[in-house]
């Protein structure tokens, strides 16, 4: 089968060869999405005009179609659903003009490409002689032809013409590249394993419009012989408020490539009237068909597809409506979402949270696991899995944590997931203890342990072994001497003190002084909440400033007033909002105060409230900012990791929806609101698997191509907090928190 206009029409392509992938399906429901992206260039474009991830150019009287200098997406007519990317030019006499085509890159994605041969699709509306067609060019460089440092190198030009013969009116052309066909163009040695970026450009001038349409570019070895794949089994659909979510048994075959999901909305069920809308990864049984409307009827059948494309029988017909749902039910719906990343994306050997989705699948991140741990709670407590069930995720979890290496206690911030071995992710000095990321984790685990404290053995066996877990990280050794003034954030035994980082209010890091303070068995005195986190010291005034640029509360107490909104505690604007999430998500700010503030949860209020009313001034004139969509955090962006606040430094255009969503607490009408705006009005490229996509950029037509396991469970957690108080409730019950409390009270009260 192949798709044109959208509609299932029969192939005309069977007799060719076609490219495959070597992708290793996970009988669970984790993802391999790091061998997939070993070998994918293009699949897909999240947005529906204009492909982020490309770069068109032309001059002279030669002419390239461009939107905003970038390739055009075409959503009529692909190979896999829902896009392709349209290529469209004409080649004029003393002219020129290129097109590069660009892997999508996020955060750990890992750098070498596998396969022998470059292969993609092509699809002419018409004929088009090989002569006509355009040159090929490799380059490790994601911009440009030119060589930026080395390694970088690019290949000499290749006339595609002749791996394609002339290309035929209205059906679908497989390319196949040799990569050992790629000879350096460059100073240095191309290897194209580093392909970073592939460029059409100009060929033969014969000053003729030309247009092709491009499909699922891509790294490879040949195909294995071609296999008759079942098709997927007991699919089922559930309708939600805007949009409706299709499952289905997994396929099991080693040939499978991938799913491709069926449309017909208001239909009689005939084939006919089935069109492609999407495709979803093996290892993923689920696909979020975004309707954009309530009241809208849908019936949906799903394919397994092969390396060859070839598809399976239809499954079995599964329809369901969309509905207005409640703002309570519309709660419970994202937080079910969001609780998928830790359930069905974690690490399926440790149970731990993956650091991104998709990303390096090795990759298992201790704080975003304490997040996810709090997120198991909720799951449980809202009975999106049973309590056994979280039982056993927990114990999986601990069961790694205990063999995992600890550095005087604490974790490191990277583990691999499969051996536990640390990951030095962000640099050779990062091969220590974090402590940091262990406080998060610890806030997560000190949570469950008071939840799951029932009368069965697994769970009084869960709660003794949280409790050594608990009572084992030496919080007085991160002091780095008796007499230090701070915690530090990391020890490393090769390093020993290399990265020599302070914690200093305010910021994400108050959880680390509090823990460290009511620890049992490795506490700091209590002093060192006044003298390090909210410490009045040359360094400590010179530390906010320095990340800050602003000496508004650089002394940690802020006092001014930004759009009619106080501030007591914060640097400037109060900085991006996971600085009032993350160690608040199990810690209750109506908890504490101190010589700063009688209210902590105020403070944080008033810094979600000026981040909204920053969003609505937008003084830097960003589009796609207002009264519901606002939620400046940290994040990854357009050019990558920014923690974007309302300040003129760090405010790039890009919204993170976990900020908004994950204030609920705070600000829970403005959050409501915009939810509703995320999803009912951006749902169609915002929603999917795992809830609204963890940032976007509308004046860079951008949207994050990952999920963070940072962003997704403050989602599901704070809601909670706002819904229930559960995950506070459950935290501060534990008598550690209680009586540190009672310590910093008499040091403040002094």
């Amino acid at each position: 089968m192949n798709f044109v206009a959208g509609k299932l029409r029969p192939s005309r392509t069977q007799h060719f060869l076609v490219l495959a992938v070597v992708l290793c399906v996970l009988a669970s429901l984790a993802h391999a999405t790091s061998d997939y992206y070993r070998h994918v260039i293009f699949d897909n474009s999240l947005t529906p005009d204009d492909y982020f991830y490309s770069t068109g150019q032309a001059s002279g009287q030669s002419f390239l179609e461009q939107k905003d200098g970038r390739l055009p997406v075409d959503t009529k007519i692909f190979l896999t659903p829902p896009n392709a990317i349209r290529l469209a030019w004409q080649s004029a006499p003393g002219g020129g003009w290129l097109a590069q085509i660009r892997t999508v890159d996020f955060r750990n994605r890992f750098p070498q490409l596998t396969g022998d041969n470059l292969y993609f699709w092509i699809f002419a509306p018409h004929p088009i002689s090989a002569a006509d067609l355009p040159k090929i060019v490799l380059s490790n460089a994601r911009e440009g032809l030119q060589v930026a440092e080395v390694p970088g190198s690019f290949s000499k030009p290749l006339d595609l013409g002749k791996y394609t013969g002339d290309v035929p009116a209205g059906r679908w052309v497989r390319v196949r590249i040799p990569l050992s066909d790629c000879q350096t163009g460059s100073i240095y040695p191309f290897k194209p394993e580093y392909t970073q970026s592939i460029t059409f450009h100009q060929g033969r001038d014969d000053g003729v419009r030309h247009t092709l349409i491009l499909d699922e570019i891509r790294i490879d070895n040949d195909p294995p012989a071609a296999t008759t794949l079942p098709p997927p089994s007991n699919v089922r659909a559930l309708g939600y408020d805007r949009h409706v979510e299709i499952e289905w048994d997994p396929v099991e075959p080693s040939a499978l490539a991938r799913y491709v999901i069926y449309r017909s909305i208001d239909g009689d069920g005939d084939v006919n009237n089935f069109s492609p809308v999407g495709m979803q990864l093996p290892g993923i049984f689920r696909y979020e068909d975004f309707l954009g409307k309530p009241d809208v009827h849908a019936q949906y059948k799903v394919t397994a597809s092969d390396w060859q494309y070839r598809q399976s029988a239809f499954s079995n017909v599964a329809s369901a409506s969309t509905h207005e749902l409640s703002d309570d039910e519309l709660l419970t719906m994202l937080q079910q979402a969001c609780f998928h990343y830790y359930w069905e994306g974690a690490d399926p050997h440790s149970g731990m949270a993956r650091e991104n989705i998709p990303g390096d699948d090795r990759i298992v991140a201790t704080g975003a696991s304490g997040f996810g741990i709090m997120a198991l709670m909720v799951g449980v407590d809202r009975g999106f899995i049973t309590r056994q069930q979280g039982v056993e995720r927990l114990t999986k979890i601990v069961d790694f944590l205990e063999h995992a290496p600890r550095y005087h206690g604490a974790w490191p911030h990277f583990m691999d997931g499969n051996t536990g071995q640390t990951m030095a992710v962000f640099g050779m000095f990062e091969n220590g203890g974090d402590l940091v990321e262990t406080s998060f984790l610890m806030e997560g685990l000190l949570a469950v342990r008071q939840y799951f404290h029932g009368s069965s053995k697994n769970e009084q066996s869960l709660y003794r072994r949280i409790t050594q877990l608990w009572e084992t990280v030496e919080w007085n050794w991160y002091r780095e001497t008796p007499t230090s003034e701070f915690l530090y954030w990391h020890w490393s035994p090769q390093w020993s003190w290399q990265i020599h980082h302070p914690l200093i209010g305010f910021n994400e890091v108050m959880i680390a002084y509090l823990l460290g303070i009511a620890s049992p068995t490795h506490a700091v005195p209590a002093t060192l909440y006044y003298s390090g986190w909210v410490g009045q010291s040359q360094r400590a005034i010179a530390y906010r400033e320095g990340w800050s640029g602003s000496t508004e509360g650089d002394h940690y107490g802020n006092g001014h007033t930004y759009f009619g909104i106080k501030v007591d505690v914060g640097v400037g604007t109060g900085g991006p909002l996971f600085f009032t999430h993350y160690s608040f998500m199990g810690f209750d700010p109506h908890s504490l105060h101190d010589g700063f503030t009688k209210s902590y949860f105020e403070n944080n209020r008033n810094i979600a409230l000026i981040n909204r009313a920053y969003s609505i001034a937008n003084p830097k004139h960003f589009a796609g900012y207002g009264a519901d969509a606002w939620g400046l955090t940290a994040s990854d962006g357009p050019d990558g990791y920014v923690a974007h606040a309302p300040d003129d430094i760090n405010d790039r255009g890009t919204l993170t929806p976990t900020g908004a969503l994950a204030s609920f607490p705070y600000t829970p009408e403005a959050s409501m609101a915009a939810f509703k705006h995320f999803y009912r009005v951006l749902g169609g490229q915002m929603w999917d698997i795992y809830g609204p996509r963890d940032a976007f950029n509308p004046s860079a037509n951008w949207v994050a191509p990952i999920y963070m396991g940072l962003n997704q469970a403050p989602i599901v957690v704070m809601i909670e907090n706002y819904r229930t108080g559960l995950v506070w409730k459950n935290f501060m019950s534990n008598p550690e928190i209680g009586g540190m409390l009672k310590k910093l009270g008499e040091v403040t009260a002094k």
